[in-house]
């Protein structure tokens, strides 16, 4: 790991928390959500999900719940994927005038995210948008009110959203994605139902046999409620942040100490238990460099996800950079890596020089990748070598700031990740 005095002079902290929701897992679990709701005596409860998700059995299975404990409530499904300020903008306008007391959110990490920004500035009407947002674009300051609680029904099984403090956006003018980082913005809940997320393969060899079209689709509507690519990039973001979370400096190498408790930050850097939990830990490289990927799409159209608009799914933003980033880590998180590469099913050699130990994390990686057909790196995505300074220029704003990223990168290095991101494997 980097050692404390090449990152700063100043006082380490010395301590960690959890920081996380109370889970609720089961087959069915979902069923119960009405009776969460009606427990906090809500008035006036808002539902929030997208489009695509409002067709689920996951999201007629909370609406039905409401409605058999006689919860009111409204619908709000206009949730953007890969939501920008303007997208929560709207979600958080809907929430103000509709003076809710209670939040439910069921979809994926774009939904979750969108349903805590909401739920905040209704708590904090009188807040400007980027009182909350984190550096360099906003003023990251603490809410005067907590937030008002909210309940998550996940649909996808990788971002976290559901337990953690984080709630990311796009802004497209600084062509690059940013956050809300505030312990007070978890969800005060977390419905965690294996059927909202339901895949079995073995239903694939009967759709195969099948020629009626509309009897494979009904078919498929009951029995697959997240799609393919959606279900692998989930997968690639869950290893990266497992990754990030275990390379990232330690809880007591991170400066500077906090003045109090309260002004601990939400990523803490690694600690005994971080790989359960991201949200205390933290990301680094491969999240910091995902931002202007993601911001910055203009030709990208993913087979699983709605083409109404260019889009880079996160997971693959996340992803595309991780073998470049692990190799530039290797010298200084080699023994990490190691036994990351080992967990993940390489042979790797004791001898091994500290140098090359990345070689074996990177390979497993890249043969997931290929395994898997995630697009070949930036140049699958739709970028160009002319496009590198760009994506750099807005990493500027989301990577050096990082406070528990085991090396300081300037933009010279960002560049240089990028550019060997272009082709993966």
């Amino acid at each position: 790991m980097a050692k404390l005095s090449s990152l700063s002079k100043e006082q380490p902290d010395y301590a960690f928390e959890m920081v996380c929701s109370t889970i609720r897992f089961g087959r069915g679990v979902t069923a119960e959500v009405g009776q969460d709701v009606k427990n906090l005596q809500s008035a006036n409860t808002l539902l929030v999900t997208d489009k695509n998700v409002a067709n689920t059995n996951a999201f007629k299975e909370t609406a039905s719940s409401l409605k058999k404990y006689g919860v009111k409530f409204q619908v709000f499904d206009d949730v953007l994927i890969e939501p920008t300020d303007k997208s929560m903008l709207k979600a958080v306008e809907f929430a103000k005038n509709g003076r809710f007391d209670c939040f439910v959110a069921v979809g994926g990490g774009s939904v979750i995210d969108t349903t805590k920004t909401a739920a905040l500035y209704a708590s904090n009407p009188q807040a400007d948008f980027l009182d909350f947002i984190g550096p360099p674009f906003g003023k990251s300051k603490t809410p005067e009110n907590p937030m008002l609680p909210l309940i998550a029904v996940p649909t996808t099984a990788g971002t976290g959203s559901e337990t953690t403090g984080a709630a990311i956006l796009d802004l497209p003018q600084h062509k690059c994605k940013t956050g809300i980082r505030l312990r007070c913005i978890k969800p005060y809940l977390a419905i965690i139902d294996p059927l909202n997320v339901f895949r079995q393969a073995k239903f694939s060899t009967i759709f195969v046999r099948i020629n009626d079209l509309k009897k494979v689709n009904k078919i498929q509507n009951n029995f697959f409620s997240m799609p393919r690519n959606v279900a692998i990039y989930s997968g690639f973001d869950v290893l990266c942040h497992a990754l990030e979370s275990y390379t990232a400096i330690s809880y007591n190498q991170r400066v500077p100490r906090p003045t109090s408790p309260a002004a601990r930050p939400l990523y803490q850097g690694s600690n005994p238990i971080s790989g359960m939990g991201f949200g205390n830990a933290g990301v680094h490289l491969c999240h910091g460099l995902s931002y202007p990927i993601s911001s910055q799409v203009s030709s990208y159209y993913d087979p699983d996800y709605p083409r109404s608009k260019a889009l880079i799914p996160h997971g693959l933003s996340v992803v595309t950079t991780a073998v470049a980033d692990f190799e530039l880590l290797a010298p200084i998180c080699h023994e990490r890596m190691s036994e990351a590469a080992k967990l993940l099913g390489a042979n790797v050699s004791e001898r091994a020089k500290p140098a090359d130990v990345g070689k074996y994390l990177c390979d497993e990686i890249r043969s997931f990748m290929r395994d898997f057909k995630v697009p070949n790196g930036l140049k699958e995505l739709g970028f160009k070598k002319g496009d590198i300074d760009g994506l750099a220029e807005a990493a500027m704003h989301s990577v050096p700031n990082i406070a528990i990223s085991p090396t300081k990168v300037d933009k010279e290095i960002i560049q240089s990740l990028y550019e060997k991101s272009i082709s993966v494997y």
